[in-house]
């Protein structure tokens, strides 16, 4: 469970002017709840996902998962954390684009020290889960978009996380590829018992989730029933 208290994130912009990105966040998020996050450009967003990943730290106020205070964590801690307990999937795919689909995959597991055998057998299996079995051997200049999105979803999942953060997943998709990988994210979320935070602009994807947050002037307001 995430559990954020008086969150607040500001940094130094031009002219040496103090950004609010985040102001006094205080917001529950329990084990297995799939959430989603809306809002203007420059609102938040992007900087609280960045937070909930432990990719950066807070200004002031506390951060839990699972009871454990992130913004306390030591630099070694705090990646030991990325790589184990939290999966990543971006809008613009990040993958490699000289390796194949398989060895990107096994990217995620670098960092767990899992011995090459195993790496290579989950992989497989986690390409297999998103409907890439076949296409373990191709370069990602030889998957469609959906394809590759397909792709980073297994180099998410493959590290077995316990929480899916997706950063506008299907902003580079049409319409059609859109709903085919919200399909996706909502059967593994299911059937992983994930807690799963979707950063989107879409409302249609934001209306998927079980809980819609709105974000902007670094403030939360819960608009599920809206």
């Amino acid at each position: 469970m995430y559990t954020l208290t008086d969150l607040t994130k500001t940094y130094t912009g031009k002219r040496q002017a103090r950004v609010t990105a985040l102001d006094s966040v205080s917001i529950t998020i329990p084990d297995g709840e799939f959430v989603s996050i809306q809002g203007p450009t420059g609102g938040g967003k992007s900087t609280l996902l960045q937070l909930l990943g432990a990719l950066d730290r807070p200004t002031s106020g506390s951060l839990s998962l699972g009871g454990t205070d992130i913004a306390t964590l030591k630099e070694r801690e705090l990646g030991r954390l990325r790589a184990d307990d939290i999966g990543f999937v971006f809008q613009g795919f990040n993958l490699i684009p000289t390796l194949t689909a398989q060895e990107n995959v096994e990217t995620a597991l670098v960092p767990q020290h899992v011995a090459a055998d195993e790496r290579r057998q989950r992989a497989r299996e986690a390409l297999e889960s998103v409907g890439l079995g076949e296409r373990t051997d191709h370069l990602p200049s030889e998957l469609s978009g959906g394809q590759q999105q397909r792709v980073a979803i297994a180099r998410a999942l493959v590290k077995r996380p316990t929480v899916l953060l997706a950063d506008e997943p299907t902003g580079n998709l049409d319409e059609h590829t859109r709903d085919e990988i919200m399909a996706l994210l909502e059967s593994q979320w299911k059937d992983r018992g994930l807690t799963m935070i979707l950063v989107t602009h879409d409302s249609a994807v934001a209306r998927r989730a079980q809980r819609r947050l709105r974000l902007a002037g670094g403030h939360v307001q819960d608009i599920t029933a809206a």
